[in-house]
C-alpha cells in the first residue's frame, strides 16, 4: 500500500510531467509556425490548435490516474474553491506545474536551438531584443491588443475552458463523455479556444504554460524580453487565467449544475 506522502509525491511528479508534455508538443508546434519560412502552419492554423489540444489529451492519458491532471494552476484553484480539492496541495501543485513548463521549454530549446539561431541571423536579430522567444515559448499580445485588453481576454477564454472542464467531469452531467473519452474532449476544447481566439494573445489560458517557459527564457539569455517582457506583460497570463478559472467554475457550479436532474434527486 502506498503511503500518503509517497502518493502525494506521485501527484506532484504527475503534474510536472503533464505540463512538460503539453509544452513539448505546444511550444514545438509554435516553433514550426514561427521559425520556418514558408511555415507548414501559416495557411493551416488549425494544425497548431489541434497539436496543443492533443498535447493536453496525451498529458491526461499519461497522468490522469495519478493526479487528475490539473496541469493548470487556474484549474487547481477552481477545484480547491468549488470541488473540495485540498488547499494544502494547491501551492505544491502550482510549483510542480511551473516546473513542468520550465523543463518542457528546455527540451524544446534543445530541439530547436539551431533553428532559433538561424532565424535570428537571417532576420538580423539578437536574442535579447528579438521576438523569437515570445513567438515560440511564451505568449504576447497580438496586433491591436493592449495588455489590459489581453487581461480581459484571458479571463473570458479561461472561464470558457474551466466551465467546459467542470461540465465534462461533473458526475451529475448525463451528457458528459465517459471517462475514457473525456481527455479527448478536453483537448478539443483547448484547440477550439485557440482556433477562435488564439491570435488575440496566443491563448495562454494557463499560468504554468506561460510562466514556466518564460522563466526558462529569462535564465537562458532573453532577460527582460521574457520577464517583465514588453509593456510589462508577464503578469497578464498569470492573473487573467486565475480570475477566469474561478469565474468559469462558479458559472457552472451555480448556474448549471444545480439544475441537473440527477443533482436534484441527490439533494
Amino acid at each position: 500500500m502506498i503511503s500518503k506522502r509517497k502518493a502525494f509525491l506521485g501527484e506532484l511528479i504527475a503534474e510536472c510531467i503533464a505540463v512538460f508534455i503539453i509544452i513539448i508538443f505546444g511550444d514545438s508546434v509554435a516553433a514550426m509556425y514561427t521559425l520556418y519560412d514558408p511555415s507548414p502552419y501559416k495557411q493551416a492554423y488549425w494544425g497548431v490548435c489541434i497539436v496543443w489540444g492533443l498535447g493536453v489529451t496525451i498529458a491526461i492519458y499519461v497522468t490522469g490516474a495519478v493526479s487528475g491532471t490539473h496541469a493548470n494552476p487556474a484549474v487547481t484553484l477552481a477545484l480547491a474553491i468549488f470541488r473540495n480539492f485540498s488547499w494544502k496541495k494547491v501551492l505544491p501543485y502550482w510549483l510542480a506545474q511551473v516546473a513542468g513548463g520550465f523543463l518542457g521549454a528546455a527540451v524544446v530549446y534543445t530541439l530547436f536551438s539551431p533553428v532559433i539561431d538561424h532565424y535570428a541571423v537571417a532576420h538580423s536579430l539578437d536574442r535579447l531584443h528579438d521576438g523569437v522567444a515570445s513567438g515560440v515559448f511564451f505568449t504576447h499580445p497580438g496586433d491591436f491588443v493592449s495588455p489590459l485588453h489581453a487581461f480581459a481576454d484571458e479571463i473570458i477564454l479561461t472561464a470558457m475552458l474551466v466551465m467546459g472542464i467542470f461540465a465534462i467531469t461533473c458526475e451529475y452531467n448525463t451528457q458528459a463523455p465517459q471517462a475514457n473519452s473525456s481527455a479527448l474532449i478536453v483537448g478539443l476544447l483547448v484547440a477550439a479556444i485557440g482556433a477562435c481566439a488564439g491570435y488575440l494573445e496566443a491563448w495562454a489560458i494557463n499560468p504554468a504554460r506561460d510562466f514556466g517557459p518564460r522563466l526558462f527564457c529569462f535564465l537562458a539569455g532573453w532577460g527582460n524580453t521574457a520577464i517583465p517582457g514588453p509593456l510589462n506583460y508577464w503578469w497578464v497570463p498569470i492573473a487573467g487565467p486565475m480570475a477566469g478559472g474561478v469565474l468559469g467554475a462558479g458559472f457552472y457550479q451555480f448556474l448549471i449544475r444545480p439544475f441537473m436532474p440527477s443533482a436534484k434527486r441527490s439533494a
